[in-house]
């Protein structure tokens, strides 16, 4: 199976203002993404996870171009992203889209559900005046809402859906590939589940490929192929699903599963809890980014003056981290 986005060694660096009214010496850049890889091939899904702040809802809106990068490399199809002129950039966006995290604010308030769906169908040229009734009925059908909602504003909708519509607006271009950034976390519990098989059955039945940002790792089980861990701007572990839920090789990813609310209270689990906050991107720490909170029995000097390579630690499974071998 070819790959169909590949990025490699991605950055974005936010350049700082001067300390006072645009004199003295700059700060430092804001790190958001410090040289990110991966792909993804067609059909398939990664689930790239982290806390607020590691940089992941940054690396997907670089990937799309709503953000320019400070340096490297994105390939979609063959095509090179960044090296893209206005005009095939466009042509290029209906096949890559994006659903928002935040099912309100992304959706005009002064434009009804109907007339949200008609305008990217207008401006790709989609459908002829007498085809727009037909094709946002049918949008609206496959994300499970009924015709009538055309007629209602955002503010008339619940929270699922009003994201329902926007994963509608997504699927109006026929694109091949979608950024969900974190299209979920702002709905109960009761309604992401709803969403998510929505779209798991939208991936089947379209051939989707996604990449499914969040923070949360019970909710990326359920949707992943494979996961990458960010922290600080970085990958620090990329497996398949299956090997991360199995035996996770980096402490941060342990840390995170173990904060994954497990439904049998006769289950007996062990919570690591890390201390501190994430450090600032614009400050990041000597060494390994995640040593000032690592919990791993086996810190010691090197991880403070030596970042460990993102490495093989076993088949398709990658870590960054000294110990990896070496379980808690």
């Amino acid at each position: 199976m070819s790959a169909l986005l590949e990025v490699r060694d991605l950055v974005k660096h936010y350049a700082a203002e001067r300390r006072w009214f645009g004199l003295g010496r700059p700060r430092a850049p804001l790190r958001a993404v410090d040289g990110v890889s991966f792909s993804i091939d067609a059909g398939r899904t990664l689930g790239l996870v982290g806390e607020s702040g590691s940089g992941k809802t940054t690396v997907g809106r670089t990937i799309l171009r709503l953000q320019e990068p400070t340096a490297g490399r994105v390939m979609f199809a063959g095509a090179d992203i960044f090296a893209l002129k206005p005009g095939p950039l466009r042509a290029l966006r209906r096949r890559m889209q994006v659903v928002f995290q935040d099912p309100y604010s992304s959706l005009n308030p002064r434009m009804t559900v109907g007339q949200a769906l008609r305008e990217p169908l207008e401006i790709h040229g989609l459908a002829t005046s007498a085809q727009f009734a037909g094709r946002i009925a049918g949008l609206l059908e496959e994300v499970g809402l009924d015709p009538a909602f055309a007629s209602r504003y955002p503010h008339e909708l619940s929270g699922g859906q009003r994201q329902r519509v926007g994963i509608a607006r997504a699927l109006s271009v026929e694109p091949q590939f979608i950024v969900c950034d974190e299209p979920v976390s702002a709905l109960d519990v009761s309604v992401q589940a709803q969403v998510l098989n929505l779209l798991a059955d939208l991936q089947a039945r379209r051939r989707l490929t996604y990449l499914f940002i969040a923070h949360d790792l019970a909710v990326v089980r359920h949707i992943a192929d494979a996961v990458a861990v960010m922290y600080l701007g970085r990958i620090v572990e990329r497996a398949p699903a299956a090997s991360i839920y199995a035996l996770p090789r980096h402490p941060y990813s342990r840390a995170l599963l173990s904060a994954v609310p497990e439904p049998d209270p006769r289950a007996a689990k062990q919570r690591i809890v890390l201390s501190g906050d994430m450090p600032s991107p614009a400050h990041p720490p000597s060494g390994c980014p995640f040593h000032p909170r690592c919990p791993h029995p086996m810190k010691n000097e090197r991880c403070v003056t030596e970042a460990p390579p993102l490495r093989t630690v076993a088949p398709d499974h990658l870590a960054a981290c000294h110990y990896a071998e070496h379980p808690m």
